[in-house]
């Protein structure tokens, strides 16, 4: 029998339900030396913020090794898994308290791979938070390099007080670069 193709659903609006967890935006603890918060708004392509949004992120430590522990899901408070999720607020807004990620290679731009999951949307989508400050290995990343200039200002954070700020728009003239991974389902 030929399998048949069904059509998809859209992820959401339950994330709130089920996909949060104790200080699942916590990849460190508030107050932690060393901690940043990386914050912003998921918008529509009207520039409205998304509620009912989920935001994960990945990231190096900051000298720049991947971590492996396991925990993610429980946090110990000092043990730093690299992962973290955070549901938006009715204005669209996400925050997470982290460390700044280091490069994972030498030269390379220091980020934080990010995921997003909305109410309409069939899958996740994937894009990149770069951290502004290294010009150069900023304009030798061949993920930036390979984009136009107004697209690649979409995946660099902005410096504030307190850490970063990174906003994802999800369409629109200025909407944030998505990636595919190879296997991924468009």
């Amino acid at each position: 029998m030929t399998p048949i193709a069904t059509p998809g659903q859209t992820v959401g609006p339950f994330f709130h339900l089920g996909l949060s967890y104790d200080r699942d935006s916590e990849l460190v603890p508030p107050g932690s030396p060393a901690a940043v918060v990386l914050r912003g708004r998921v918008l529509d392509g009207d520039g409205h913020g998304v509620p009912d949004a989920l935001v994960e992120i990945w990231q190096a430590r900051p000298d720049g090794t991947i971590a492996v522990e396991p925990g993610s899901l429980r946090r110990d408070g000092w043990t730093f898994t690299g992962f973290g999720r955070a549901s938006t607020g009715p204005d669209g807004t996400y925050a997470f308290t982290t460390v700044a990620p280091g490069p994972t290679e030498p030269g390379r731009a220091a980020f934080l791979a990010v995921a997003v999951f909305a109410r309409g949307l069939l899958n996740r989508l994937f894009t990149r938070a770069y951290l502004p400050g290294d010009t150069a290995a900023l304009a030798a990343d061949p993920l930036l390099s390979a984009l136009p200039e107004h697209a690649r200002r979409t995946l660099v954070a902005e410096a504030d007080g307190q850490g970063f700020v990174f906003d994802i728009r999800l369409r629109g003239p200025a909407e944030t670069v998505f990636l595919r991974y190879p296997g991924q389902r468009p």
